[in-house]
């Protein structure tokens, strides 16, 4: 099979418009419309149902899938494995960060790779955690510093992970902050300011408020940190955040649950990282 053929038939699948994926490949529509003609005329069967609203794919397009993406994985394989001879760190790196890994934690990292190998070219996105893990699945990156959850995807590669302690807090003029010795039934009686309820900080929390059959209620959810400590700094509800955040402005809450989550990186299993990405890590795992 034609492997840009099948490349244009997994971006087509990944950005579910035929315009997208166009912009993607650096290529016209018509050429990535006649690129899936002619994987679809080499197997003798149609890979996506036409005259839909939304993009479908027909039973043949799901059987491909895996194998197309298996395919150019093992491609970008032996093209690294060819060019390892030479020794040289450098070249393109895609990397996606959360938006708390990219202000606490991804400076110091940053810093010394570019000190230490200037001749790699890096590519930063940053997003949520699980944005970050549907665009790690569509090869759009190799590498991507999230929150690690225990609803990951199982093709998943963690390359690197550290705890990340947490707190319970609420503003300096806060009702709680009164409290000589609070409980979680004394929070349940004021609103939580959390990260919306896909994200492994919400279920850590909603977790302990089932456990004691107490009712949580959260309001303005939002995956941005900071955007909630400033949000419970002035008084609106009561939160939890990583302790490496709390400052003047935040009174700590002295709640006996312990909290706590998992960062890290990870990558895609079967695919392999470059020199780039392995010297970020080496860098990452030191500075841990």
């Amino acid at each position: 099979m034609d492997t840009q053929a099948l490349a244009a038939f997994i971006a087509i699948v990944d950005h579910r418009s035929f315009s997208e994926a166009a912009e993607a490949l650096h290529l016209t529509q018509p050429a990535v419309s006649k690129r899936l003609a002619s994987l679809e005329n080499q197997i003798s069967s149609p890979l996506i149902e036409r005259g839909q609203r939304s993009l479908a794919l027909t039973e043949a397009g799901q059987r491909l899938l895996p194998y197309a993406r298996r395919i150019l994985d093992e491609l970008h394989n032996a093209r690294l494995d060819l060019a390892a001879s030479t020794g040289r760190i450098g070249g393109r790196l895609s990397v996606i960060a959360s938006h708390h890994i990219g202000l606490h934690h991804l400076p110091a990292w940053l810093r010394r790779l570019n000190r230490e190998f200037p001749d790699v070219a890096l590519e930063l996105q940053f997003m949520d955690s699980e944005s970050a893990f549907d665009q790690l699945k569509r090869r759009t990156c190799e590498l991507a510093f999230v929150t690690l959850n225990d609803a990951m995807d199982r093709h998943f590669d963690i390359q690197a992970q550290w705890q990340d302690p947490m707190v319970f807090i609420v503003g300096l003029t806060h009702p709680l902050a009164s409290y000589e010795s609070p409980v979680l039934a004394d929070l349940a009686g004021y609103s939580a300011l959390l990260p919306e309820t896909n994200t492994a900080t919400f279920r850590v929390v909603s977790r302990l408020f089932l456990t004691e059959k107490l009712t949580l209620r959260p309001q303005m959810p939002t995956n941005y940190l900071e955007t909630i400590k400033m949000m419970t700094s002035v008084g609106l509800g009561w939160s939890v955040l990583p302790e490496s955040m709390v400052d003047g402005s935040l009174h700590v809450l002295p709640i006996k649950h312990e909290v706590s989550r998992m960062l890290g990186a990870i990558g895609l299993q079967g695919r392999a990282l470059s020199p780039a990405a392995g010297a970020l890590l080496d860098i990452v795992r030191e500075l841990h």
